[in-house]
């Protein structure tokens, strides 16, 4: 009966939704679960805490990232938290599994599975929806089925047998324990908490589970030692075993909710959440949810196979980021605090290197007041981290990627007119993060760009700073900042600095100005972020203009891109390479190619981003569990193929334009928050008609191939006709007919060290001939009557140095300051010295050299070199060592540090460079550095995450060439 009565309430919620207009049908949340797409088929709904779904993998694997892998055949259990797409295991918290028969605490393995409570399972009897996920557990004879609310999990378990069910709550699953609780509460009731640490480094989780009927007894296990009198248990293996007796055919129904702020919380949550509230009825509403959230675009026409990759995309867009408060508003802070949250909803699970391509664009289109609460919630963790975060994850910062894009999603939501925040707050936060000196940005804003020799990533680095700088300099603008705003203009334009005229591509460039030796565009990594150079070096989406100029005009654009998508690849990538779905050297699997299929309406030639647009959503995308051709990266992958799909693309987060590509279906309507609907026709649009023949606006017809956003807004239609050949007239003008920011270039010092012993040359220098510089040494800010450079000079003391470039027709140049400083050895008695370095050893979960600073080290002592002998483990570690070094003889030295994860280093507390990483190893980071006979200070920073522990520290000065740096040279006191 009650399986008749749940399948009478999923026909009346289809009914309600219009059996003609049910965008639910044709979502599949398998696609993207096999090959590398790393997404989950579990209950969830939009943006919700909760994500429900199987666990088939408790391992680290790369293709275990989302806990579940189509290619499995066994089931751990069903936990409560996952991630979705992402490149990097976490979550699968609170795991719930029903045994019947013999109890085993063991997971087992999957080639061993009879090992453990795992068991197997068909995908025959596996069904996964919008809100849903269903499943036979073959060695049980159990049906699992899984909803879920925003805060609270619902199970649902039907036994062919009657017996004993013993049901597992797992604490221990996935991810290293720090500390976890559980405790009896009731006759069907438990709460409890497990923080852990592994991608978030130290991640609070509270739960509170309720039966649908009283238990029979638990028994409770720390390091699977049975503590059977206890109510409670604290520890960091925990595990507990709740018993029922079960009859067949028996319903036995559970509610987890989930809190990170306490274990109350999650009680609260599951009472104001889900009192009166059955599976059923959990469904319905989930159900509901999903359907309204799906209909904001509704698609006529196209094939079956593109509604599911269409439908399934959108879904998989508005899955993160997730739902993280209380029903009361209290949340937890990226400063560990508990705060209560004040006219926004808190959210986490910011993948925002991925996201803000795409996603986070979409959003702003059917999601609006959303979007307003991501701002929001950005800045206030940026109050509570001291900077915007990277890649959030459970009120941590991961810093996994690079650049700082959450300055993307404040400058989109502004230009976009969603204003419902303190745009003065947003831009503080935004400034101060710009103006850090980690990751390479000192060097950046004194160089131009990332020196490749101190800091790995260099070229990507320096092409997303400006970017990132360019979205700054518009919030700037609307704030009526000008000095603000010219200055981060001319930052904007730095991917200029890294521009090689002679292999028309953007290249790694060390301290002095030279080039990278060796090459090869074509070459994964180190220099670029997943990456290489044809993938990279037409990142420049905030100045198009600028680069085109660079590359020789639009037809040289457009044959840049040609040779980008017909250049194969000479060799094969390792595997697990993130570098995937090539379209000759184009990567759809990775972020950095996403907006370059639309660069032909930048280069004049639109109707070839019409067809490659259609080739990469019929090539790369399928209706199948490996129908992603890469990491699902929680949500940019599918947001790529909804906006494509619909013949619109955001090629230049924080414009209000997009670039209109070609839609596959017959009529999209955007059905707006305001009210408004916005219809896109594409008329006789197929498999082989691609290509626009004329467009019309509003009924006008239209000649631009770009629409506003405030087109959208207003209502109204974009209608197309399409066609089997290119028309290649119709169109007269793109956003490459406007102007690009004319900025002075950059000036610099031709010696890349500050250090000097008697005297320093001052040779200032600039890539233009028609340029000048101004300069000052007393520390004021130069203007056009400040002294002309003309030739080089020397001092011969400690000066600040302060240069301007200025060029006819172009904005003055940015004032690079050199703190120009005479050094000398320290005055110390070798009687006051021991051999040896001092170190400190720690272990955490640490992704830079400033992470372990606050903490306590797990031990100390003396080395008699930088070694990794001392340490305890090979990941999740840092070392700090420090000391003195001894300079044999005044003059130029050269160190070298190789390191895998990251290193930095300094010498006389001035930091020479600091690297985080990006699997550096053998490249080493390196400086030049005139140092006077006697000791100086030498500290080196190193941690490392994980992939092959290593570190090397070289020199090489007046009289010898590189070699390890011995234990004759170092010292402390």
């Amino acid at each position: 009966m009650k399986q008749i009565w749940f399948l009478m309430i999923f026909g009346i919620v289809l009914s309600a939704c219009n059996k003609q207009n049910n965008y639910t049908e044709y979502v599949d949340p398998f696609i993207g679960t096999g090959a590398h797409g790393h997404t989950y088929p579990g209950a969830q709904v939009p943006f919700g805490m909760v994500q429900l779904s199987p666990d088939t993998r408790n391992d680290e694997s790369w293709d275990g990232c989302g806990g579940y892998h189509y290619s499995d055949s066994s089931i751990i259990g069903f936990s409560h938290t996952h991630l979705s797409g992402t490149g990097v295991s976490d979550y699968g918290d609170v795991l719930l599994m029903p045994i019947m028969g013999e109890l085993k605490l063991e997971t087992g393995t999957s080639e061993q599975p009879q090992n453990g409570y795992r068991s197997l399972f068909s995908h025959d009897s596996e069904t996964a929806s919008p809100g849903y996920y269903s499943v036979y557990l073959d060695d049980y004879q159990v049906k699992a089925e899984l909803t879920a609310g925003k805060r609270v999990g619902y199970h649902r378990y039907t036994f062919d047998n009657a017996g004993e069910l013993q049901m597992m709550l797992d604490l221990i699953h996935r991810d290293p324990v720090i500390a976890a609780e559980i405790e009896v509460t009731g006759p069907n009731t438990l709460q409890g908490q497990r923080r852990s640490k592994y991608w978030a480094g130290d991640q609070h989780l509270y739960f509170a589970i309720e039966f649908s009927k009283p238990f029979k007894s638990v028994d409770l296990y720390e390091k699977k030692k049975l503590h059977s009198a206890d109510k409670a248990i604290k520890g960091s293996h925990l595990q507990s075993v709740i018993n029922f007796d079960v009859e067949a055919g028996e319903q036995l129904e559970v509610k987890v909710a989930l809190s990170m702020v306490s274990a109350d919380g999650a009680v609260s949550n599951l009472t104001q959440e889900s009192t009166n509230i059955n599976f059923v009825k959990a469904y319905e509403l989930a159900l509901i949810e999903w359907q309204e959230k799906l209909g904001k675009i509704a698609v006529e026409g196209g094939s079956l196979k593109e509604k599911r990759n269409f439908y399934t995309a959108l879904y998989h867009s508005l899955l993160t980021p997730n739902l993280s408060q209380d029903v009361d508003g209290r949340y937890r802070g990226m400063d560990g605090k508990v705060h209560q949250a004040k006219g926004f909803t808190n959210y986490t699970v910011f993948s925002l290197w991925d996201t803000f391509r795409t996603l986070h664009p979409l959003l702003t289109i059917v999601e609006p007041e959303l979007s307003a609460d991501f701002v929001k919630c950005l800045v206030q963790k940026s109050k509570e981290y001291g900077e915007l975060p990277m890649w959030e994850l459970a009120s941590n910062d991961t810093r996994c990627m690079i650049g700082y894009h959450a300055v993307s999603l404040i400058a989109d939501a502004h230009a976009k007119g969603i204003n419902n925040f303190e745009l003065e707050e947003a831009y503080a936060e935004m400034k101060r993060t710009a103006m850090l000196d980690k990751r390479g940005l000192k060097d950046y804003r004194t160089l131009g760009y990332v020196p490749s020799n101190k800091s790995s990533q260099g070229v990507s680095k320096t092409l997303e700073y400006a970017y990132n700088d360019w979205c700054v300099a518009q919030v700037a603008k609307a704030l009526n900042k000008s000095d603000d705003y010219h200055y981060f203009m001319n930052r904007s334009t730095n991917y200029r600095n890294i521009y090689d005229a002679s292999t028309q591509f953007m290249r790694g460039r060390m301290a002095d100005h030279s080039w990278v030796s060796d090459f090869d565009p074509m070459a994964v990594g180190y220099n670029y972020t997943e990456g290489n150079a044809y993938q990279y070096s037409l990142f420049v989406p905030q100045d198009v203009i600028g680069v085109t100029q660079l590359l020789g005009g639009q037809n040289a654009l457009e044959e840049w891109l040609d040779r980008l998508f017909e250049t194969e690849m000479a060799y094969e990538l390792e595997e697990g390479t993130d570098v995937t779905g090539l379209i000759g050297q184009y990567a759809h699997g990775n972020e950095p190619s996403h907006h370059m299929a639309y660069l032909y309406n930048h280069a004049a030639a639109p109707w070839k981003t019409q067809h490659i647009v259609r080739e990469i959503m019929a090539t790369q995308y399928a209706d199948t569990p490996g129908g992603l051709c890469g990491n699902e990266d929680c949500g940019q992958m599918s947001a790529w193929y909804v906006m494509s799909a619909i013949g619109l693309y955001p090629d230049n987060p924080g414009s209000p334009y997009y670039s209109v590509g070609s839609p596959i279906f017959d009529k999209v309507t955007l059905n707006l928050d305001n009210g408004q609907s916005f219809v896109i026709e594409a008329k006789g649009s197929s498999s082989s008609n691609i290509y626009i023949q004329k467009l019309g606006l509003n009924d006008s017809n239209y000649h631009k191939s770009f629409i506003t956003h405030q087109d959208l807004l207003k209502g109204g239609s974009l209608k197309m006709q399409m066609g089997v050949e290119p028309n290649k007239e119709w169109f007269t003008q793109h956003l490459s007919n406007e102007t690009t920011y004319k900025a002075a270039p950059h000036c610099y010092l031709s010696n890349s060290s500050d250090l000097f012993i008697d005297e320093f040359v001052v040779d200032m220098r600039c890539d233009d001939e028609e340029a000048e510089i101004r300069f000052t040494l007393d520390g004021t800010t130069p203007d056009k009557n400040s002294t002309l450079f003309t030739k080089p000079f020397t001092i011969n003391q400690s000066t600040t140095l302060k240069m301007r470039s200025y060029k006819d027709g172009c904005e003055d140049g940015i004032v690079v300051t050199r703190e120009l400083k005479k050094e000398k050895a320290l005055s110390v008695s070798a009687s006051q010295l021991k051999k040896g370095l001092k170190y400190s050893y720690y272990e955490g979960i640490y992704r830079s050299i400033y992470d372990y600073a606050q903490d306590e080290p797990a031990k100390t002592g003396v080395v008699d070199v930088p070694t990794l002998a001392i340490c305890g483990r090979n990941e999740w570690i840092g070392v700090a060592y420090d000391g003195l070094v001894y300079i044999p003889q005044n003059g130029t030295y050269n160190f070298y540090v190789s390191a895998n994860d990251g290193c930095m280093l300094k010498i006389n507390g001035e930091e020479q460079f600091e690297s985080d990483g990006r699997k550096s190893f053998p490249f080493a980071q390196q400086c030049s550095i005139e140092l006077s006979k006697g000791y100086h200070r030498f500290e080196i920073g190193f941690y490392q995450c994980s992939d092959g522990i290593e570190l090397k520290t070289e020199w090489e000065g007046p009289g010898f060439k590189r070699q390890a740096m011995p234990a004759n040279c170092f010292f402390h006191q």
